[in-house]
């Protein structure tokens, strides 16, 4: 799509704003001229809405490059370009290419992955005024989208066209009524689901308009479906979030933090409780809240007493965040704050103690562009787990333009170990794999990797697979019982064994009535070991008794009292068959040295009788054979006359459950 650029401009009356050396915050000279001010526009076919849904791409997701414009700062530009160079392409806008490049390369860094898109502008702010990236449905065909800058700086206006020119994509352009919007980059943040973040200077700013027709402009052009704005603050003077908070991911917020009631701190701890109290993320869940401390100056002064030192002003550049240090003792804390939150992302510091006075940082001056073909992953992490038999789902919506070849699991619980891989299976554009259950204690490193049919591959997170998602397997305070139990009819005199492991079912219940269930746990018994470990993770430190059920024996008891069990994760001993006394009323059957639990209850009705020997019978003169059948008391899978002797025996003895 090409654009016709018009400037049918009086610039000789805003003479003032070509000066490249302008602050982040207005002047007063730009303040008087902002009242009567009516920006420029550049006549494209784009001045209503995208034809269809958008979605606009969050910062974490993959993209082409960045934009800056050359101007004030310029050794803080240069350090920029040096790391971001390594990532993707840095489109520079500037007045001559040249200078710049000589700039650069007196300053060391070398002039590769660098677009020049020579043009007029009027300040270093290109956060503000700098084009969005979006993409058609989720992830189809890119899109720039601009709105009206709310400064007073029209060549500065002019820039998103040039750019979208320059990369011959095209451009939609919030700037003619009913749908225009004046706003500004460093007031806006985006998790790439349809949740927008800003501070109500979007309200004060088009105060002609009515909140849901702001809503409605931002989710037309935009794709935003939820917009959360937040009070301004006292001291920031430009109220733009960026200088006080950040997302990191789509769950998780990096918010700024004063000391108690010190300077922008309350309003802050306000907007945030505001946050959690009435939003929840894009996956339904309660945000997680990582704290940056918001540092005092070299003399310990805060704001209104200070420059508006922040370290939530930084950017993503694919596998690269590039935060603002100041020379202060937190920049170290900072740093980190960053690395531990964000594993596997090179994260680096820049100095920016020679700008922060004009307001603004890192995320002010930079602004990122999407690649063309995303690879869209949109998955809710994992939460830590407590110890179960089950898998751990990984689930994750999939889609690119032009279609998904391939989408893997790549997992592992030790970071210096090769990682395991599981093709996911493909639902639509819903895939899913199951990761392989872990001990309590473990932690699972995990990363979501797809290929585009076009052999484009991306992963979630993007810096795998040195970056990862993690989460614990927990292993929660609960009752964990070895419990050894002899079924009589599997249990092998000569070999001391069992005929088979096979299930059994402990329920946990009080020692006093009505003698309620408080627990139950499912395990075989061994048939080596002739014992089974049952763990009851909803039953705190008390006295119970242990019922064992099995499934065509006799359902028997502890010892009368009970067994004295703490939840605390040790195991605890119980041994049926040490003695008869370990059954209430002793209602255990000797065979060789060892006291077993009476088979031969085939219907389940707490009696051994001739309903259960009527049962096996016919089975057996059906000549019935195969796993697990209720008859086959003796675990042979057949049904025959050794289980009709055993049942027949019992019944004969009124064999019978006995229960306080």
């Amino acid at each position: 799509m090409r654009f016709l650029i018009c400037i049918g401009l009086i610039f000789s009356a805003f003479s003032f704003v070509q000066s490249q050396e302008l602050p982040h915050y207005m002047t007063t000279e730009e303040a008087e001229i902002y009242k009567n001010y009516h920006p420029p526009f550049s006549i494209t076919d784009g001045i209503t809405p995208p034809p269809a849904p958008v979605r606009t791409m969050a910062e974490w997701e993959e993209v082409r490059g960045i934009i800056i414009a050359w101007t004030s700062y310029t050794s803080i530009l240069r350090q920029i370009v040096d790391y971001a160079q390594d990532e993707g392409l840095v489109y520079i806008v500037c007045s001559d290419s040249n200078s710049v490049k000589n700039s650069l390369t007196s300053g060391g860094v070398p002039l590769i992955n660098l677009k020049f898109i020579v043009t007029s502008f009027n300040s270093v702010w290109c956060r503000d005024y700098g084009p969005w990236a979006a993409y058609s449905g989720i992830s189809d065909s890119l899109k720039m989208i601009d709105w009206i800058y709310n400064r007073p700086r029209p060549l500065d206006d002019q820039v998103p066209v040039a750019y979208a020119n320059y990369i011959n994509t095209p451009i939609y352009q919030a700037i003619s009524s009913p749908n225009n919007l004046t706003h500004t980059g460093g007031n806006f943040m985006v998790d790439g689901h349809g949740t927008g973040f800003s501070s109500k200077l979007i309200l004060t700013e088009n105060s002609g308009k009515s909140e849901s027709q702001i809503n409605s402009i931002v989710n037309s052009y935009l794709g935003v479906t939820r917009y959360i704005k937040m009070e301004t603050l006292p001291y920031d003077q430009i109220h733009h979030i960026d200088m006080h908070i950040k997302l990191l991911d789509e769950e998780t917020l990096l918010v700024g933090e004063y000391p108690s009631g010190v300077a922008d701190g309350p309003q802050i701890e306000s907007n945030l409780q505001y946050v959690l109290n009435n939003f929840q993320t894009c996956f339904g869940r309660q945000y997680k809240v990582v704290r940056i401390p918001m540092p005092a100056s070299s003399g310990g002064q805060y704001p209104p007493s200070s420059n508006y030192y922040t370290y939530t002003n930084s950017v993503f550049i694919n596998k690269t965040v590039i935060v603002p240090v100041y020379g202060l003792s937190k920049d170290t804390t900072a740093l980190r704050i960053y690395r531990e939150n964000l594993p596997g992302y090179r994260v680096v510091g820049i100095n920016c103690s020679s700008m922060i006075s004009a307001l603004g940082a890192i995320h002010c001056i930079t602004k990122e562009i999407g690649v063309d073909e995303p690879v869209f992953i949109s998955h809710a992490k994992i939460a830590d787990n407590q110890l179960s038999d089950n898998s751990y789902e990984v689930k994750a919506f999939v889609r690119t333009k032009s279609g998904v070849a391939d989408a893997r699991v790549f997992w592992r619980t030790d970071t210096t170990q090769s990682y395991h891989q599981i093709s996911m299976v493909q639902s639509l554009d819903t895939f899913t794999a199951n990761i392989p259950s872990q001990p309590g204690g473990s932690k699972v490193y995990y990363y979501i990797s797809a290929t585009s049919n076009s052999g484009r591959t991306s992963a979630k997170p993007l810096t795998a697979p040195s970056g990862y998602i993690s989460f614990n397997v927990i292993t929660p305070p609960a009752i964990r019982v070895n419990v050894t139990a002899y079924p009589e009819g599997f249990y092998n005199v000569a070999e001391n064994k069992l005929s088979r492991n096979d299930s059994m079912i402990i329920f946990l219940r009080n020692n006093f009535s009505p003698y309620s269930v408080i627990d139950s746990s499912r395990n075989s018994i061994d048939s080596i070991s002739l014992s089974g470990l049952f763990t009851f993770s909803n039953a705190s430190t008390g006295t119970y008794y242990l019922q064992a059920n099995h499934f065509n024996s006799i359902s028997t008891w502890s010892k009368q009292g009970g067994e004295s069990l703490v939840a605390n994760n040790v195991i605890t001993d119980y041994d049926f068959s040490a003695s008869a006394s370990q059954a209430y009323g002793s209602n255990l059957k000797l065979k060789g040295s060892r006291y077993c639990i009476y088979g031969g209850d085939v219907i389940r009705n707490n009696f051994v009788d001739l309903s259960d020997i009527s049962e096996v019978f016919n089975q057996a003169n059906s000549f019935a054979s195969g796993l697990r059948l209720q008859p086959d008391v003796n675990g042979d899978n057949l049904v025959d006359l050794s289980d009709l002797t055993l049942c027949y025996n019992n019944g004969n003895d009124f064999v019978s459950a006995v229960m306080p």
